[in-house]
């Protein structure tokens, strides 16, 4: 193990123990050097580390806000280091798909519930989101790379929608390879106009269905979607 990784075990081990809170800050780096018996610079190394991936907010100086203190931003540094792990490996196709039906069925269902539970203003205020997308979905002459582009947030949106921090950030992480897989199968689509107006149809369908508070139905919905272009570009899962 190296040095600055003892310090990132003895952080989580903090957390977990409850003895680090978040905004609390972090003990000072020759206190930390020496508990653990390594080096000034490489307790450093490790505080950038753990800036990095949203754990800590530094500040420079001596006074009484200098330091690292214990934050919460755990989706943007999640969704960052899942892209460049997912960038580095290759996705078999039906692994993507799995997980794709099995992460966006479960938040469409989801979001269909919460909506139950939501005030108006509330639901709205997410559905607008997916729903303008929808309306540049519509933009006559689009080229298939700013549709699938278009696409690709819409389904980040919805995923969203369920309330699920750690969800919504896989899925983001899994914007990139899912619009490289998509757009690679238009070539293989009959007919892209017929494809993208069934596209559109659909997605209003799922929206509609999240809506109306009717989840087996979203779920279904959008189930159906995923797997019907995948098979429409003649795809294989397997």
């Amino acid at each position: 193990m190296k040095n600055y990784e003892l310090v990132l075990t003895r952080v989580e081990a903090d957390l977990a123990a409850g003895r680090l809170r978040l905004g609390e800050r972090l003990p000072g780096e020759r206190t930390l050097a020496e508990q653990l018996g390594i080096s000034r610079p490489s307790v450093r190394e490790a505080v950038r580390v753990l800036e990095a991936m949203g754990v800590v907010r530094t500040s420079t100086g001596s006074g009484p806000e200098a330091g690292a203190v214990i934050v919460a931003e755990p989706a943007s540094p999640l969704t960052a280091l899942l892209r460049l792990h997912l960038a580095t490996n290759h996705l078999p196709m039906g692994d993507i798909v799995q997980t794709r039906i099995l992460l966006e069925s479960w938040t469409a269902r989801q979001a269909a519930q919460n909506r139950a539970g939501e005030t108006a203003d509330e639901a709205d205020d997410g559905l607008a989101v997916a729903e303008e997308l929808l309306d540049r979905m519509d933009a006559p002459g689009l080229t298939p790379e700013e549709f699938h582009l278009l696409d690709a947030e819409f389904h980040v949106a919805l995923s969203a929608l369920a309330g699920n921090v750690l969800i919504a950030a896989v899925m983001s992480s899994l914007r990139t390879a899912i619009h490289s897989y998509v757009l690679a199968a238009v070539p293989n689509l009959a007919d892209w106009d017929a494809t993208a107006h069934g596209l559109r149809e659909e997605h209003r369908a799922i929206v509609a269905a999240i809506r109306a508070g009717q989840p087996t139905k979203a779920a279904k919905l959008i189930t159906d979607h995923i797997e019907g272009f995948y098979l429409a570009a003649r795809l294989s899962t397997s």
